[in-house]
This record gives structure tokens, sequence and C-alpha cells, in this order.
């Protein structure tokens, strides 16, 4: 099976805050299980794709970087975005279907909003999707904390369906690149 570990808005400014927003929930663990997925993708010559989000400070310097601590490949395909939704005039789409790309490991901030709508969005477009629990992160909101945000989705996009498509969520250190999705689909 054709797949790809997509990585969504893992910048500088996004991860570490600046002078308006906090830094992300738990953000050395999210970090370093982000490391540990690439290079076990990297080990697998599973291809890895990242997305960057042209609102993070401003779209330009070093705040708009993907995190300096994130082990980028030099061989990542990278697509810049002006939407929440990393699909929305991007190229991804058209990227994703022209390598015969059928799952998708989701990983990245922040999880209400750019990482929910990836993993909705790739399965309305066909595609299998593993969100992978400890690996997205978010602030906290006026209502809820971060960690209860990012409980809620791993539950609520946890056999989220479209027919044929799903996202399933599973922990980093599962092997993550052996899909699962037959077997959930069976029972």
């Amino acid at each position: 099976m054709n797949q790809t570990l997509l990585v969504i808005d893992t910048q500088q400014e996004l991860i570490d805050g600046n002078q308006k927003e906090p830094a992300v929930f738990n953000k050395d663990q999210l970090i370093i299980n982000i490391n540990f997925l690439i290079n076990k993708a990297m080990k697998s010559g599973i291809p890895i794709i990242f997305v960057r989000d042209l609102d993070v400070a401003d779209g330009k310097g070093r705040g708009f970087q993907i995190h300096n601590k994130i082990n980028v490949p030099t061989d990542v395909t990278v697509f810049d975005k002006t939407a929440t939704n990393a699909f929305h005039g991007t190229g991804l789409l058209s990227h994703l279907e022209s390598h015969g790309i059928e799952h998708l490991v989701i990983v990245g901030c922040k999880t209400q909003h750019c990482i929910d709508s990836a993993v909705r969005t790739a399965t309305i477009n066909g595609f299998d999707v593993t969100l992978v629990s400890d690996a997205h992160s978010t602030t906290d909101s006026d209502l809820l904390s971060a960690e209860q945000i990012i409980n809620h989705h791993n539950e609520t996009l946890h056999g989220h369906y479209n027919i044929e498509h799903f996202s399933i969520v599973r922990p980093s250190k599962e092997d993550l690149f052996i899909p699962t999705h037959d077997s959930y689909r069976e029972s």
C-alpha cells in the first residue's frame, strides 16, 4: 500500500508560541514523537510531506520555518497553505493522487483546526487515515484545555468514516506504516 507521513503546521512560532499565543501542549514530547515517526518513515522508504500555514509569522522568517528541533529530511515535499484545510488550494490532493497514495499517517498542529480538517477531508477524498494520538497538539481554548481537546479528537476521529474510507487513531509506538484499516473494516 502506498502511503505517506503528512506533517501539518509544525512551524517554529506555532509550536513555541509568540507574544499573543502560548506554546502548544506538551511540545517537547510532540517533537520527540514526530521525529521518531520521521526516522521510521525514512527507514521504511515512506515519503514525507510537510504543510506550512502562511498565517504563522506572516509567512516569513524563522518563526514560519519548520521547528528547528524537527529533523526535516532534505527530500521532502512542502506545501504552503492559506486556509485551515491542508487540501484547500495547495496541490496536496493532486500530489497524493499522482503518487498513488492510499494511506496517510497524520501528525502536527493544531488538533481542532488543521488536523481535524485534514483527517476528515482525506477520508472524503478516498484515503484511509491514521491519526497519531500522541503526535498532534494544540493550545487551550476558552472552554477546554489542550489536553481535553486532544483527547476529544482522538476519541471522535477514531472510526470516523465516509463509507469506504475512514480514520483510526493509534499511538506513535505502534507500527503505523502497517495499516490496520482492513481488519477494522471487517469487524
